[in-house]
Parts: C-alpha cells; structure tokens; sequence
C-alpha cells in the first residue's frame, strides 16, 4: 500500500465508529472474528484498545490482528487501530450497484 493509498483510507476512516474492542483478554479468537466479519461487510474498519486494562501496547495488538485477519494495519492513534482488507467480492457488488444506477 502506497503512502497516498494509505492517506486517503485515514481520511475515511475519521468518520467511521469503532467497530470491535481489545479489552482486558487482549487479542483474542473472538475478537478476530470480529474483525474479519467486519473487514469482509466492509473493508475498512476502525477497532479500539481499551489502554487501561489490555495486555498489550496498540501497536502490538494492531500487528496481532494484522497478521490473524490478513488485513493492513492503515493507522494506530492512541487506542484507536484502522484496519483495511480488499473484498473482491464486495467490490463486484459495488461496482455493479453503481451501473444500474447509471441506467
């Protein structure tokens, strides 16, 4: 991913609610599946590390998930992670969405 690609998924996620919790278990299976539902409906996502009570830095859980989902890690802020994972699939959707909407 280049500097520009990862720049402009930043900017769309600053409107994007969080969408799974790092909490006192830290990374987790559950949490995992969490994620890859969420990447697979929509490809970017925006999860938080609850600092007062995970095991682990942001970064370090940011890379556990990177690695168990197969996702980007497009952004760590404080407790804030961003994560991006191209759906082909939802990008067929999409693309034909678009093109009945044209006629």
């Amino acid at each position: 991913m280049t500097s520009k690609e990862r720049a402009a998924l930043r900017g769309q996620a600053n409107t994007l609610q969080a969408v799974f919790q790092v909490g006192k278990e830290g990374v987790t299976p559950a949490v995992a599946a969490q994620m890859i539902e969420g990447l697979h409906t929509r490809e970017l996502i925006k999860g938080k590390v609850l600092l007062e009570s995970c095991p682990q830095t942001p970064h370090e859980a940011a890379d556990a998930l990177a690695a168990l989902t197969k996702s980007e890690v497009v952004q760590v802020v404080g407790g804030s992670m961003v994560f991006f994972k191209m759906n082909p699939e939802l990008r067929k959707k999409l693309a034909e969405k678009a093109k009945k909407a044209k006629l």
